[in-house]
């Protein structure tokens, strides 16, 4: 229903009675270039004979093969095809987008070269992963420029191959759209949660006072005109838990004649507020509103900053202060970046003015758009939206951690934190960042909306003990990580462990102390997907002793060398530690009892003790890391025959032995 009025409002308010063209192309064009995509896609149906529906609409049979004819027409319906694609792709409504790509890009008039890539983007857009992949492909062989978009269809590739593994294996978030007037009519953006309320940008419509706006093209010197357009951005403010049904919303009482307002942002005593403020035919710029300590209004006129944020001729927006009052970062094309929009941070003086800006590197921005920032102070951690690197949809998540001074390389945070749509804005409801808003059109087909966002974990616990005596180890090393991060934990006097982790991937453990064989655990991501708690209760750590280390139970066929089936599974604990502790190298001992001559036995321990590495070498195991040694019946360790001489096959079991040690562990 929301769509529905929306887009009902949307025609009310943009398509005029065009009384100053004569056709519906020309029309059209006039709003395309005002940037009044809406008014442009319907113009557009209209020059290709196509009835309106506010609820989407499906290719005409036989349309394609009504615009390969040779006929005069043919250029004007393959011009309007693509411009309903482009109109329909910027404001979003990608899957009908998708529907008139998929014709143009078979068109062979170069003026059209890039259809085919913008129908990946529109199937990327819509989820269809693997046609989008193809898609970008056949752009790749077919486009003959040599400019941006070629590299930007082998990131679409990368982007897809991406998406397909992380919609497969999702991450630890749960997001939960806000079902209240906070979603209304229009875009609902930019949440920032103060104290108890929640700012954010609206464009929901505000009624206008029914004045005509002349739209032209400067090509052709065509006009249109339109009723003042009812959707405006400006900040709201919500009172009270976003999460209820019923919440009270108004509008922050700043009042800027012709102009929109979005992004807020506060010092931390609240008494300055900046906002990215802009009009139709002017660049974004942020300004800066005090605090009236009078009354009504509440707020001073805005007053635009200078020129350390604002450059004239270039975007300055979404401002965000950083917690301490310290930073401000906000997103610009200005000259000096390194691509469209790059991420900028300027240093709050104690006076409130503010420093030089200065970007914030080639780490965090590519040649794409860095919008959105946040910055948490507590954690070091900086959150951003981009479109210039590889990732699931149009903007995505991602995380870096820093100073100012530096920057790891930023992660994307993954599916269901970003979808295949647009995913900006993030404030947290806490100072480590569980929980929280973010901004994205993941639901919708035009707009965003402020989703709830919650961060999961999984709970890692568990004791470290000697394998040999069985007692808890104290001081051991446990340290739990995934593809990205790594934590380290020092045991106590017990033995235990415990760690919260807000991944499910590509876990692994280890445990190590002085003295002691490494061991270490993996799990995957369909061992962990099913748990909310991971219980390791048993990591027992072998000790390395001056002597050798029996192999239990490793036995081979009478009187031969060859390993049993059941051996060489006790012979995989050896294997799990040389792969543990890749530094160490061993001597491989074999040793028999006293049946038989000394010649034969010494033969063949030598050959059983070089089957021991053999097939630890088949197992992966460098070889020049073993040595395979016989000792024959030379070293027993129980009598082979009693006082009395009688035999002893207890004992002579005990001497049909296979042991290790350790000769290098540096």
């Amino acid at each position: 229903m929301k769509l529905r009025l929306l887009l009902v409002f949307m025609l009310l308010g943009s398509i005029a009675s065009a009384q100053f063209v004569t056709n519906s192309k020309r029309a059209a064009d006039v709003y395309f270039q005002n940037k009044e995509y809406y008014a442009a896609a319907e113009y557009y149906k209209k020059a290709l004979q196509i009835s309106s529906d506010t609820a989407g609409f499906i290719v005409p049979y036989g349309f394609e093969s009504k615009i390969k004819q040779e006929s005069p027409k043919k250029e004007d319906y393959e011009y309007s095809v693509y411009q309903l694609a482009e109109s329909l792709r910027q404001y979003k409504n990608y899957r009908d987008a998708e529907k008139w790509y998929a014709i143009a890009s078979s068109f062979s008039s170069p003026k059209y070269n890039l259809a085919g890539f913008w129908y990946g983007v529109t199937l990327r857009a819509n989820q269809n992963y693997e046609e989008a992949i193809a898609a970008f492909k056949a752009f790749q062989k077919k486009y003959k420029g040599n400019d941006e978009y070629l590299e930007r269809a082998k990131t679409g590739i990368a982007s897809c191959e991406f998406a397909l593994y992380e919609v497969r294996h999702p991450r630890l978030y749960s997001l939960t759209r806000l079902n209240n007037d906070i979603n209304q009519a229009g875009s609902n953006y930019a949440p920032l949660m103060r104290a108890s309320t929640l700012y954010f940008t609206s464009s929901r419509p505000i009624g206008s006072e029914g004045k005509n706006v002349i739209l032209s093209d400067d090509k052709s010197n065509a006009r249109v005109t339109r009723k003042q357009s009812p959707y405006v951005n400006t900040i709201y403010e919500a009172i009270g838990n976003p999460l209820k049904e019923k919440i009270s919303i108004s509008k922050i009482p700043i009042s800027m004649k012709g102009k929109e307002m979005a992004a807020a942002a506060f010092l931390p005593n609240g008494k300055a507020m900046y906002m990215t403020v802009w009009s139709a035919r002017d660049t974004r710029k942020i300004y800066q509103s005090s605090r009236n300590p009078s009354g009504n209004p509440d707020w001073a006129d805005p007053v635009e900053l200078g020129g350390n944020v604002n450059v004239n001729g270039f975007n300055a927006m979404q401002p965000f202060v950083s917690r301490n009052g310290k930073y401000l970062l906000f997103s610009s094309d200005r000259p000096g970046g390194f691509g469209k929009y790059d991420l900028w941070y300027c240093a709050i003086r104690q006076d409130g003015s503010l420093g030089q800006a200065i970007n914030m590197g080639n780490v965090i921005n590519t040649a794409g758009d860095e919008e959105a920032p946040y910055y948490n102070v507590k954690t070091k951690k900086l959150l951003f939206s981009s479109n210039g690197k590889v990732g699931l949809g149009g903007f995505d998540f991602y995380e870096s951690e820093g100073d100012f001074d530096s920057w790891s390389d930023p992660r994307n945070l993954g599916y269901p934190f970003n979808s295949s749509k647009d995913d900006l804005y993030f404030t947290p409801t806490d100072e480590e960042d569980i929980t929280g808003y973010i901004s994205s059109d993941r639901e919708s087909l035009c707009c965003l909306e402020i989703f709830q966002l919650k961060r999961e974990f999984l709970h890692v616990r568990g004791q470290v003990f000697d394998c040999k005596t069985g007692k808890p180890l104290e001081n051991a090393v446990v340290t739990v990580s995934d593809s990205l991060q790594q934590f380290k934990y020092t045991t106590a006097a017990d033995g235990k462990y415990s760690f919260k982790l807000n991944s499910n991937r590509q876990l692994h453990i280890s445990a190590e102390k002085a003295k002691y064989f490494t061991k270490k655990l993996s799990y995957t991501y369909d061992q962990l997907a099913q748990k909310d708690t991971l219980i390791t209760e048993e990591v027992c750590l072998v000790p390395i002793g001056p002597g050798p280390i029996v192999l239990k139970d490793v036995l081979y066929e009478f009187d031969k060398a060859d390993l049993t089936e059941d051996s060489k599974v006790k012979m995989d604990v050896l294997y799990h530690i040389m792969v543990d502790n890749p530094s160490i190298e061993i001597e491989l001992g074999a040793h028999t009892d006293s049946k038989g001559t000394a010649e034969y036995n010494l033969d063949l321990s030598n050959r059983r003790a070089k089957s021991c590495v053999d097939y630890l070498v088949s197992k992966g195991i460098d070889a020049n890391r073993m040595t395979s040694k016989g000792y024959g019946m030379s070293v027993p360790i129980a009598p082979n025959k009693l006082q009395n001489g009688k035999d002893n096959p207890a004992g002579r079991a005990l001497n049909r032995r296979t042991e290790f040690k350790v000769t290098n562990n540096n």
